[in-house]
């Protein structure tokens, strides 16, 4: 049997979710399955506004990080702490439009500036 949450608890997780990433968490960007980090992003304090509608929206955007780790093909992200790397979230999908993460181009060049138009973690 599938487990419902009501849309309160659902902003409840999310709101935990901004309180794991803390002061200084970070949003790397990569490719498919994280196996090469593209870029890494700085985010916010607070990193989002409380959820609403079980969605959880990350502030402060467009961020941008000005010099791209790698080159490849942006595919994937995660959020994790700045100290320490923990991961606090994965799984994220990156897009130009329709995905957790949207940025202004997928196809990333070591050295390039690198932005995030927007950020926004649904709840199933």
């Amino acid at each position: 049997m599938a487990v419902t949450y009501t849309t309160a608890v659902k902003n409840a997780r999310l709101d935990a979710v901004t309180t794991a990433i803390g002061t200084t968490g970070v949003l790397e960007i990569g490719t498919t399955g994280m196996s090469t980090v593209l870029a890494t992003i700085a985010l916010g304090n607070p990193a989002a506004a409380a959820a609403s509608g079980a969605v959880l929206t990350l502030a402060g955007f467009p961020r941008s990080d000005s010099s791209a780790d790698n080159t490849g093909t942006a595919a994937a992200a995660r959020i994790r702490t700045a100290s320490g790397g923990t991961d606090i979230i994965t799984g994220l999908t990156v897009g130009l439009s329709a995905a957790d993460i949207i940025l202004d181009s997928l196809s990333i060049t070591a050295g390039q500036t690198v932005t995030i138009n927007s950020a926004a973690i649904t709840h199933a």
